[in-house]
């Protein structure tokens, strides 16, 4: 196995393109260095991206945040503008293992190891953010919700790296939030996982909503029969009953030891509910409210 510690983002691509055999990005490790200690696969070329300058950056860009691929979910959890505008995503970012693991682990390393039980994900899908991919051919600009393809599998071409992700400006009146159900009260893989994110106008109607649902199908999933439930509603009872049946009936989960089928259907649609009500009242109150006691 050969490491190489690349200083600029084109140089890590000419690495990645350029490699016949296995290549893996090293961004905080929380996963790579698992897997490599387990005995679990051993790339060809290990390409480590911290020494890149500028992917270290949390950067304001057209009312909303640029995060770059090596901003680690402490790093996030500080940062006073991501956490004002997006509480939701930085909830969800601080969920990714122990206070250690945090001071490492990073949200584009989550979305990229595209497991369909990613605490980001979810939250990141509901905020609409956009990942900016850089290539042998250029740049281009991808939805969040298209870099998993299946557990483990992303449509990255060979070469390509997720360099950053984009939180676009969050409207007025708008609020999200992330909760996830796991055995155990920490550090654990969600059985489950909700994001929601939703706007209002001035009357309280719900204008715009979307409701991002994880660990129940082999993708992360963006459920819009669920967003159709709260547009042009108060998000009132009736609405949450109808957001909660729009997640359960958009669940294809499988049985494993952490949930059955039954079990992640029902709970898909409790959790939806109560991410809404605490996406409401942080869009009613015009600031992420508690945020880390909602941890």
């Amino acid at each position: 196995m050969r490491y190489e510690a690349p200083r600029t983002l084109e140089s890590a691509v000419a690495l990645l393109a350029g490699e016949p055999g296995s290549a893996q990005i090293l961004a905080g490790g929380t996963d790579l260095l698992v897997r490599l200690k387990s005995d679990i696969g051993e790339p060809d070329l290990v390409i480590d991206i911290k020494r890149i300058e500028a992917m270290k950056a949390i950067t304001a860009e057209d009312g909303g945040w640029r995060i770059g691929a090596t901003v680690s979910g402490a790093e996030l959890g500080e940062h006073d503008g991501v956490g004002a505008a997006w509480p939701g995503v930085v909830e969800a970012a601080e969920l990714i293992g122990s206070t250690q693991i945090q001071g490492r682990a990073t949200m584009v390393g989550n979305l990229c190891n595209a497991s369909p039980a990613a605490d980001s994900v979810p939250a990141l899908i509901a905020a609409e953010a956009v990942a900016r991919v850089t290539g042998p051919d250029g740049t281009r600009d991808v939805a969040v919700g298209e870099i998993a393809t299946g557990p483990g599998q992303t449509s990255l071409a060979k070469g390509e790296i997720v360099a950053s992700i984009l939180l676009p400006a969050r409207p007025a009146r708008s609020g999200d939030a992330y909760l996830r159900f796991i055995p155990r009260t920490e550090m654990d893989i969600a059985v489950v996982g909700v994001g929601v994110s939703l706007t209002l106008d001035a009357s309280g109607i719900c204008t715009a909503a979307r409701v991002g649902l994880g660990a129940v199908a082999a993708t992360v999933l963006l459920v819009e029969a669920a967003a159709a439930a709260l547009i042009g509603t108060a998000i009132d009872e009736a609405a949450l009953e109808r957001l909660a049946a729009a997640c359960s009936a958009a669940c294809k989960p499988i049985d494993d030891k952490r949930g059955t089928i039954e079990f992640r259907t029902k709970v898909a649609g409790v959790l939806a509910r109560r991410a809404a009500a605490i996406a409401l009242a942080r869009a009613l109150s015009g600031h992420s409210t508690a945020r880390k006691a909602e941890k």
